[in-house]
């Protein structure tokens, strides 16, 4: 009897996720040294909140043209490359003096880096690679992240409370440099070098750019903004991105810390959101191949906002049943979110899904970094984040309405043939 070989698009789908995991290093730092940086350099938590901002703006912005560059170059080269940015900015960040080198360091270089390996990545690999079981990958990949905070944030927020805080960010350099050569060595860039077709059938045929990869994603953005659908998708993970690593993800240590819970403490929750967000995407992306992604939406967005709500009356010194029940709750809706919108992006968009999809998750950063910064001011003008909280409730229930809002629009047809865009069919 001979047994069945292994499907390649499973060994391509590990390393990317163990590349997912590195890229998650760095971006697990800014919350647990935003006070340990307030401490040194006397710099306000606004001015620190807009460094962290600059780095998820770009993190957004560079995803839908490195998807294109992904079409022109390769998974394999883009990969390295950006992996290499982040162990750069990171490593600089030890040297740095003024808050104009943390916008560099923590907002240029490694919102590059980490842009590069973001969610337009993973929508790549699994539009390339699978066929069958592609929204369970989608929503295993995107727990990529959510993996990497689970480690890097309790041992980080060690480390930083030991060692101080550039031994945290030389470690998250050093793990960057490792992952590169596993890249180079069993990242593929399309089944067809290996002489295979996509798990479960054939996929798109590989793109064939013409021009370069900035004119690629710029054509996409242009074609995708002529229809409703996108404006819909993009609203929503603007405010997806401001609920979850804008608002939660850079702040809720420095919130937690304000009502006398240890900083180890704290970071230990935020990790623990990542451990069932691992759980909640995975699931999500299962739920994905089976319901609708339009009410997957609507009621993830809406029970965010209910469990963001509640949050300020529930934050105190200690980690009590009631905060481990939000922690449980919010951690498996955070970036539950991920499988049905690159879904929705390919329905909608078809072969040009992956460089839509890089634009809609621009919005989600763009979401996620006016959040950073206005919780940051709430925060020094206020005393308290409070008002943050309530208002990012307020946002991801409008995010529920405009994602159900996407019925409207679900039956379409083409844009041009072969160029796989759409718009709402004519009856």
């Amino acid at each position: 009897m001979v047994k069945a070989r292994l499907h390649p698009a499973w060994s391509v789908a590990a390393v990317a996720f163990i590349a997912l995991i590195g890229a998650a290093g760095f971006r697990s730092t800014p919350s647990v040294m935003l006070q340990p940086l307030h401490d040194e350099f006397g710099w306000s938590l606004g001015t620190i909140s807009a460094a962290v901002s600059v780095n998820l703006l770009l993190y957004g912005l560079t995803a839908p043209f490195a998807a294109a560059l992904m079409a022109k170059f390769g998974i394999r080269r883009v990969a390295a490359a950006a992996l290499g940015l982040v162990a750069l900015g990171s490593g600089l960040t030890v040297f740095m003096t003024a808050s104009w080198q943390l916008m560099l360091c923590w907002g240029v270089l490694v919102g590059l880096g980490t842009g590069s390996l973001a969610l337009g990545f993973v929508a790549t690999i699994t539009g390339r690679w699978f066929v069958k079981h592609r929204g369970l990958v989608t929503g295993v990949l995107t727990a990529g992240g959510a993996t990497g905070n689970l480690i890097f944030l309790p041992v980080l927020s060690r480390i930083t409370e030991a060692h101080g805080w550039r031994t945290a960010a030389l470690i998250v350099t050093t793990i960057a440099l490792l992952v590169v050569p596993l890249i180079l060595w069993r990242l593929r860039d399309h089944p067809q070098d290996l002489g295979v077709t996509a798990l479960g059938g054939v996929t798109d045929p590989p793109a064939k750019p013409t021009g370069n990869a900035a004119r690629t994603a710029l054509v996409a953005l242009r074609d995708a903004a002529r229809t409703r659908a996108f404006w819909l998708l993009a609203g929503g993970f603007a405010i997806c991105g401001a609920t979850t690593n804008g608002l939660v993800g850079t702040h809720f240590i420095p919130a937690a810390h304000d009502h006398g819970m240890p900083n180890t403490t704290a970071a230990s929750l935020l990790a623990l959101v990542g451990a069932f967000d691992i759980v909640g995407t995975i699931a999500s992306g299962w739920l994905t191949d089976r319901v609708d992604s339009r009410i997957l939406l609507g009621g993830y967005y809406a029970l965010r906002g209910l469990s963001l709500l509640v949050l300020p009356s529930i934050l105190a010194a200690t980690a009590h049943p009631s905060m481990l029940v939000f922690i449980l709750f919010y951690g498996l809706d955070w970036v539950a979110t991920v499988p049905p919108t690159v879904t929705l992006c390919r329905e909608y968009f078809g072969a040009a899904g992956p460089v839509v999809f890089g634009w809609v998750f621009a919005s989600h950063q763009f979401g996620a970094a006016i959040a950073a910064t206005a919780a940051g001011l709430v925060r020094d003008q206020l005393g308290a984040y409070t008002w943050a909280w309530y208002g990012a409730g307020a946002l991801a229930i409008l995010a529920s309405l405009l994602s159900l809002m996407l019925f409207a629009g679900k039956h379409l047809k083409p844009i041009a043939p072969g160029l796989g865009l759409a718009v709402p069919a004519k009856a």
